[in-house]
C-alpha cells in the first residue's frame, strides 16, 4: 500500500516536471519568434505612421508579457538547478525588455496608460493576461535575510513599547475640574444604565409570566392534530428552502447570477498549493547538492587536469615565440592582461576578421600621418547623412536583446535536444558542471602561466640582445591606465565609526524607519477600463481605472526594486509621485511595494520630521543616516507623505513652525547621488497637488501617476470582495448593482469604513436569518462626503500641466508628433523658411 502511494507521488512529480519543461519550451519558441522580428537580417525602415508604430510596440509588449508570465511560473516550480539558472537569466532579460517597451510606449504616446483592446482580441487573450506578475523569487531567495531583519525590527519595537508604557496613576493625586466632571458623568451614566437594564429585565419577566398563564387557559388539542400541524409547518419550510436553492442554482447555470465565493479554498486549490510548496522544498535540496557538487568537481578537475593544462599552455606559447622570431627576426610583445593575455594569441579568427583588423590598422596609421584631416571629413559626411536620413520612428536600442539571444542560444545548444530520460528526479548534470568549470580553471591557470611566460620572454629577449651586443630592451609595454587622472571626491562618511545595526536602531527609535503593513498588490482591487480605446478614438482622454494603476506599480517600482539587473540596465525611475483624492489607496500601494520586494520603509513625511534632527547639521546627519542604511540594506523605499507641503507656494501660518519645506533643497541633491546599483525608490503621495509649485515638484518626481475615483465596474467588484473578506455573504437579496451605482464618487477608503460599520459581530451572527440588504450600506454612505466631479476635474486639469500632460495635449492638437515634419536645423526647414 505504501509502495503504491510513493509510486503515485513519483509519477505525479514526473508529470509536473514534464509540464513545466513543456512550458519552458513553448516560451523559448515565442522568444525565438520575437527575436526574429526584432533582430531581422536587414534593418527595418523607419515608420512614418505613429499609430502603426505604436501598434507594433504594443503587440511586442503584450507578447513579452505572456512570455514573462510563463517563465516566472516555470522558474518558481522547475527542480533542475542548472535549468533554473538558464531560466533566471532569460526571465530577467524578458522583464527588462518589458520595461523598455513600456518606456518607449510612454514616450511615443505621451501617456502612462495604454489601451490595447484590439491586440487582446487578435491574440485571443483576456484583460487578466495583461497583469504583470511579481516574481516569487524576490522574497523566496531572501527569506532568511528578511526573517532576521523582521526579528530585529520587532525586538526594537517591543523595547520601545515597554519604555513608552504609561505609568500607573498614583493614589491621592489631584484631579483637574474637567477630569473630575468626566469621571462623575461616566459613573452616573453607568448607574442609570444598570437601573434601566434592571427595569427591562423585570418587564420581560412579567410578559413571560402573562404568556404562560394564557397558554394554560387554551383547551388541550389531541396529539394527532399537533403532529399534523408540526408536519405542515416543517414541510413548508423545507420546500421553500429547496425551491430557493434550486432557483439560485438555475440562475448560476444560465449565467444570470454569480456563484458566491467561498471563504474556504477548494480542495483542488489546497492540493495545488501543497504540491508547489513540496517542489520548493525539493528545489532547496537539489540546490544544496548542486553547490556541493560544484566544490567537489572543481577541486577534482584542478588536481587531475590542471597540471596538463599548464604544461600544454606553456608549450603553445613557447612555440608562438619561436614562430614569430623565425618569421620577423625578433620576439613579439606579450599581450597585456587587460587585453586577454595569451588567450588573445590563440583566439579563433576567420580570414575576414583578420583582413578587417589589418585594414583598421592601416587606416589608423594613415589617419595619424594625415593629422586627422580625414576624421573631420568623415564628421562632415556624417552630418550630411544625418540630414538625409529617412524621417520616421525607430525602435530605441535595447540593453536586453543580446542577453535574450544568448539565453535562447544556450537553450538550443544544450537543453533543447538533451536526453533526460534517466534523470527522473531532475538533479544536476555533472558533465555540464565539468564543461563550465574547465573554462574557469583554464582562465585561472592562464593568468598564472602568463606571469611566468612574460618573465621567460623577457629573459629570451635579454639573452638575444646580449648575443648581438646591443642594449637590453624593455620586456614589455607599460601597463595601461598609468595616466594620472582626477579622482572623484568621495563623500565624507559622517558615521564611519558606527555599525549598521546601531544606525538601524536609531532610525527605528526616531520613527523614521517603520514596519510595512501586511498588504499585497493583489489586495488593491480594480476592474479593467473597457471604454479607454473608444474614448481615445473620439479624442477624449479617459480617466484611468484602478486596474490601470495597479499595472503600473510593478513596472515602475516592484520589478526594478526586486532585481538588481533591471535596476542597473532598465530605464531608471528614481522618484515616483502618486496623486489622487484621499482614500484611493496611495498609502496602501506604498506598503504593498515594500511587502512584495521585502524593502525597508523610511518615512520622511514633513509631519514625521517635526522636532527630529534640528538644525542644518542635524538635517545633513539625518539624510546621511537614512540613505546609508537604505543602501546597505537595499531594496529600500523612502516615503514622503503629503508631498505637496515640501513645495508649498506659500506656507500656511499654522504650519510655519513645522517647517514643511525642510527637504526642498537637499532632496534633489540626494536624487542625483542615487545610481543604478542603488535599489532605492523615493515615493511621494499627495491628495492636494494644487497647493505645490508645479515646476519644482516635477523636477523631483519624474514619474507622476494619477489615481482616480473607482468607476462602476471597480465599485461592483470591490463591494462584493470587501463584504466577503469581512465575513459577510452575498446573496440575491443584496442588490450590488444599485449599491455600486449609488456609491458613485466614494473612494475605496470610504467603502471599507462602511463595511466595517455594517458587518459587526452581532450582524454577522444574524446573517442566516436576515440576509444583507443594500439599504444598510446606503444609510452609512449618506453620512460621508463623496469626492465630487469638480475635484476630479481639477486634478485632471493639474495633471495636464505636467510635462507629460503638455506633450499629450500638443500631440492631440497636432503641434507635436508630426513624423514627416522636418527637424529644426535641417535643409528642409531652411528651404521652407526661405519660401
Amino acid at each position: 500500500m505504501f509502495g503504491s502511494r510513493d509510486g503515485l507521488k513519483c509519477s505525479r512529480q514526473r508529470a509536473l516536471s514534464r509540464t513545466y519543461n513543456k512550458l519552458w519550451r513553448d516560451a523559448q519558441e515565442q522568444v525565438s519568434d520575437l527575436l526574429s522580428e526584432e533582430l531581422p537580417e536587414e534593418p527595418l525602415r523607419p515608420e512614418r505612421d505613429r499609430v502603426v508604430f505604436f501598434q507594433r510596440l504594443a503587440s511586442l509588449y503584450v507578447r513579452y508579457t505572456q512570455i514573462f508570465r510563463h517563465l516566472e511560473e516555470t522558474y518558481d516550480q522547475i527542480l533542475h538547478p542548472q535549468k533554473r539558472r538558464v531560466i533566471r537569466g532569460l526571465l530577467d532579460s524578458t522583464m527588462g525588455r518589458v520595461l523598455e517597451l513600456k518606456n518607449e510606449m510612454v514616450e511615443k504616446e505621451f501617456s502612462e496608460f495604454h489601451y490595447m483592446d484590439d491586440i487582446i482580441l487578435d491574440l485571443k487573450l483576456t484583460p487578466e493576461d495583461l497583469e504583470i506578475p511579481i516574481p516569487r523569487y524576490f522574497l523566496s531567495e531572501r527569506s532568511k535575510v528578511l526573517h532576521d531583519r523582521q526579528q530585529m525590527l520587532s525586538s526594537i519595537l517591543d523595547l520601545m513599547g515597554i519604555a513608552d508604557k504609561p505609568k500607573p496613576a498614583v493614589e491621592g493625586r489631584t484631579l483637574s475640574l474637567e477630569d473630575a466632571v468626566k469621571m462623575i458623568q461616566v459613573s452616573e451614566r453607568a448607574r442609570q444604565g444598570r437601573l434601566r437594564a434592571q427595569f427591562m429585565r423585570e418587564i420581560q419577566r412579567d410578559e413571560e409570566r402573562q404568556r404562560r398563564l394564557k397558554h394554560r387557559d387554551v383547551s388541550a388539542v389531541s396529539a394527532e392534530q399537533a403532529a399534523v400541524q408540526i408536519q405542515k409547518l416543517w414541510r413548508g419550510f423545507i420546500q421553500r428552502k429547496r425551491t430557493k436553492q434550486e432557483r439560485e442554482e438555475e440562475m448560476i447555470f444560465l449565467g444570470m447570477a454569480m456563484e458566491p465565493s467561498l471563504p474556504q479554498p477548494s480542495p483542488a486549490a489546497v492540493l495545488v498549493s501543497a504540491n508547489q510548496a513540496r517542489r520548493r522544498v525539493r528545489q532547496e535540496e537539489h540546490e544544496e547538492d548542486f553547490q556541493k557538487a560544484l566544490v567537489a568537481i572543481t577541486s577534482s578537475l584542478r588536481e587531475t587536469e590542471g597540471p596538463d593544462m599548464r604544461e600544454t599552455m606553456k608549450e603553445q606559447i613557447r612555440q608562438w615565440f619561436i614562430e614569430c622570431h623565425d618569421a620577423t627576426g625578433s620576439f613579439p610583445d606579450y599581450p597585456e592582461e587587460e587585453d586577454g593575455g595569451s588567450a588573445l594569441i590563440f583566439a579563433a579568427k576567420t580570414p575576414q576578421q583578420l583582413v578587417e583588423e589589418l585594414k583598421a590598422e592601416d587606416e589608423e596609421e594613415v589617419n595619424k600621418r594625415s593629422g586627422g584631416k580625414e576624421q573631420t571629413k568623415d564628421k562632415e559626411k556624417g552630418k550630411d547623412t544625418e540630414e538625409d536620413e529617412e524621417p520616421g520612428l525607430k525602435m530605441l536600442p535595447s540593453a536586453f536583446l543580446s542577453e535574450l539571444q544568448s539565453g535562447h542560444t544556450t537553450f538550443s545548444e544544450v537543453w533543447k535536444n538533451r536526453d533526460e530520460s534517466k534523470n527522473f528526479s531532475q538533479r544536476h548534470d555533472a558533465e555540464l558542471i565539468k564543461e563550465e568549470k574547465r573554462k574557469e580553471i583554464e582562465a585561472e591557470i592562464r593568468l598564472q602561466v602568463d606571469e611566468l611566460m612574460r618573465q621567460e620572454l623577457a629573459n629570451w629577449k635579454l639573452s638575444v640582445d646580449r648575443e648581438k651586443g646591443g642594449k637590453a630592451r624593455t620586456a614589455g609595454k607599460k601597463k595601461k591606465g598609468s595616466k594620472s587622472g582626477k579622482k572623484k571626491k568621495k563623500e565624507k562618511d559622517l558615521t564611519a565609526d558606527r555599525t549598521t545595526e546601531s544606525l538601524y536602531r536609531e532610525l527605528v527609535e526616531e520613527g523614521l524607519l517603520k514596519p510595512a503593513e501586511n498588504v499585497r498588490l493583489q489586495d488593491y482591487i480594480g476592474d479593467y477600463s473597457y471604454l479607454g480605446t473608444t474614448l481615445r478614438q473620439m479624442d477624449i482622454e479617459p480617466m484611468p481605472s484602478l486596474s490601470d494603476v495597479r499595472q503600473l506599480i510593478p513596472l515602475y517600482a516592484i520589478l526594478p526594486l526586486g532585481s538588481q539587473v533591471l535596476h542597473e540596465k532598465a530605464p531608471l525611475v528614481k522618484a515616483l509621485l502618486l496623486v489622487g483624492p484621499s482614500g484611493v489607496g496611495k498609502k496602501m500601494l506604498v506598503h504593498a511595494i515594500c511587502q512584495e520586494t521585502g524593502a525597508n520603509l523610511f518615512d520622511l513625511s514633513p509631519l514625521n520630521l517635526v522636532g527630529k534632527y534640528p538644525g542644518r547639521s542635524g538635517l545633513q546627519m539625518m539624510l546621511h543616516v537614512v540613505f546609508k542604511v537604505a543602501r546597505l540594506l537595499q531594496p529600500s523605499v523612502v516615503w514622503i507623505g503629503d508631498a505637496e507641503k515640501m513645495f508649498y507656494k506659500k506656507v500656511p501660518k499654522e504650519e510655519k513652525e513645522c517647517d514643511p519645506k525642510r527637504l526642498k533643497k537637499d532632496l534633489p541633491k540626494v536624487l542625483k547621488s542615487i545610481r543604478g546599483e542603488d535599489r532605492i525608490l523615493i515615493i511621494g503621495t499627495t491628495c492636494s497637488p494644487l497647493d505645490a509649485d508645479l515646476k519644482s515638484l516635477c523636477k523631483v518626481y519624474t514619474k507622476i501617476i494619477l489615481i482616480p475615483r473607482p468607476d462602476y465596474g471597480t465599485r461592483y467588484i470591490m463591494w462584493e470582495e470587501l463584504i466577503v473578506r469581512s465575513g459577510g455573504v452575498v446573496t440575491s437579496t443584496l442588490d450590488l448593482s444599485s449599491l455600486a451605482k449609488v456609491s458613485d464618487g466614494y473612494t475605496p477608503g470610504h467603502m471599507v469604513q462602511v463595511v466595517r460599520k455594517v458587518l459587526t459581530e452581532h450582524r454577522l451572527q444574524r446573517l442566516a436569518k436576515c440576509p444583507l440588504l443594500a439599504v444598510e450600506f446606503v444609510s452609512h454612505l449618506a453620512k460621508i462626503d463623496p469626492i465630487f466631479q469638480e475635484q476630479e476635474e481639477a486634478l485632471k486639469a493639474w495633471y495636464a500641466k505636467t510635462p507629460l500632460g503638455k506633450k499629450r495635449a500638443k500631440a492631440a492638437l497636432g503641434r507635436e508628433g508630426e513624423v514627416d515634419a522636418p527637424q529644426k536645423g535641417s535643409k528642409g526647414a531652411k528651404k521652407k523658411g526661405k519660401k
